[in-house]
Parts: C-alpha cells; structure tokens; sequence
C-alpha cells in the first residue's frame, strides 16, 4: 500500500480510503491483506481487468487525437500467423510504410489460437491477419474474410520430385516432411485433405510451425511441406516450388480479425483497409 501511495503520489490513507470506499459500494472485499502486504480477490481481478479495458480505450481516444493533428504518424500492434509474416504482411506493411513513413508498427507472430485467445483478448494487439479456423472463433471476435488461400504439396528447388510430372500421392508418404503439429487445427486440416484422397497423411519427421526452420530443411532438397500458394507468390525470395500432384490441397480463409465493440486507432483501420486493397487480386486469382 505505500508503494502504491509512492507511485501515485499520494498518502496511504488516501489509498486505504479510496480502496475502502470501492469496497463499500461494490459490497465485496476487493484486497486479501496479510503481514506481507496485500493481494487482490477474485473481485478485484475482476475490477482490474475490467479497468484495462477502460483505459485502453482511452488510450485510443489519445493517439486518435494526436493522429488528427499529424495523421502521417502513430503506432499500432497487430498479430499474424507465420505464414501470413512470410507474405502477404510484409506486403501491406510495405505498401503503407510508404505513404506513412513515421508510421511505427509492432508485429506479434503467433499461431491462430494464441491470437486470439491471449494476444487480442489481453489487448496486446488490435488486431490480427491470417488463416483462422471457425473453431478458434467466438462470440466476441469479429471476423472478415480477405482471401482464399491453399496448401500446396511444395518442396525446394533442389529437390528430386521438381522436375517430374503427374506424381501419385501415395508415392510421397515415406518422404521426409516438415509439418505443423497433428493435433492443431492445420495439422487436422491436412490430414483430412490426405485421407480424402484415400491417403493416410505422411508422418512428420520434424513438427514445428516455424517458417524459417522449415524453409531451411527445404532448402536441403531432401524435405516436402504444405505451404499456403499465396507466401510462396508474394514471398519471391523464397526458393519453392510447387509439385506437379493430383492434389486439391487444403483451402483457408485469411481473415482480419478484431475484438468486438473495440476502438480500433486510426493507423489501424488504414491498415486493414490496405489489407483489403492489397487482397483483392489474390482474391480474384484464387478464385
């Protein structure tokens, strides 16, 4: 409690007093006090999560103030997949850097149900870019489809398999590949898409959803992956090829998604509007 009165430079009585005068219009014990000092209940977790949210808007309200009087600068935090980092991201990002130049941006990677359920439900981010499964979304997150992307069969450039034609699926099961975990909602996807086709899906020899790591293995020319078609357009540096399978591969929905209800900053909804100008052809192509 003196630390606090410290911080906010006041008395301890007067934050006694106001904690006291909290607790009696809430009616509950908001603080657990001991010889150690104090710890909130589960009531003043609750006020306290509830107050981040309060003042997170009102932090917006702020940078929306200062971005009217120099729209040309801001920051916003935002979350994406892996494999949205390694293509379409780094293009909107790009394209609006250019007309924003003191723009700052903060880029969470993350798999889709961290996103969701601790990045932007923490608020960390105000939103988020990728390929986001129906299961992972709730009642409180709002959801807008940019683009269908795929997974394709896909292997480097060195690799045996690129330079033949028409391969039987069945005829890469014993290779060596580099797949998400089996039990995350790509992994399942894919799996469904192998047994569809009459095929059990390969095993793993490595499991990871790093892009780098599995672009590294590709680059050895031993190892094959499931690669959405639109990183490996955009992300041009990157030595991939596709592979000539009688194979539909796994369809996703890259997705922007926000808190509901939330105050987005202004730097925000220019960029998803970009997004959306940036997703357009990949729309029209996919389709």
């Amino acid at each position: 409690m003196a630390r606090a009165a410290a911080h906010l430079n006041i008395s301890q009585p007067a934050v006694s007093k106001a904690i006291a005068a909290l607790e009696a219009t809430l009616s509950v014990r908001l603080l657990d006090r001991n010889p150690q000092g104090v710890e909130p209940t589960i009531y003043g977790r609750a006020l306290v999560d509830g107050g981040v949210a309060v003042f997170d808007e009102l932090i917006k309200s702020v940078e929306q103030i200062e971005h009217l009087t120099d729209p040309a600068g801001g920051e916003v935090r935002i979350g994406c997949t892996e494999a949205g980092a390694a293509g379409f991201v780094p293009t909107v990002l790009a394209a609006l850097s250019l007309r924003y130049p003191r723009a700052v941006f903060r880029v969470t990677t993350a798999d889709p149900v961290t996103l969701v359920a601790r990045e932007l439900a923490q608020r960390r981010i105000e939103f988020a870019i990728g390929a986001f499964p129906d299961a992972v979304l709730h009642k409180d997150i709002e959801s807008a489809v940019l683009f269908e992307d795929r997974h394709f069969i896909m292997a480097g450039e060195s690799s045996k398999w690129v330079r033949r034609r028409k391969i039987k699926l069945s005829r890469l099961i014993e290779e060596p590949w580099v797949l998400p975990p089996p039990e995350s909602p790509m992994g399942l996807s894919i799996a469904e898409a192998f047994r569809s086709y009459g095929v059990e899906p390969p095993p793993s020899r490595v499991t990871s959803f790093s892009i780098p790591l599995c672009h590294h293995l590709l680059a050895t020319g031993r190892f094959l992956t499931m690669h959405p078609i639109v990183m490996a357009r955009l992300g041009n540096y990157l030595p991939l090829k596709r592979l000539d399978v009688d194979f539909a591969g796994v369809r996703r929905h890259v997705r922007i998604v926000t808190l509901r209800n939330r105050t987005l900053s202004p730097l925000a909804r220019l960029l998803i509007e970009c997004a959306r100008e940036a997703a357009k052809p990949l729309a029209r192509e996919t389709r």
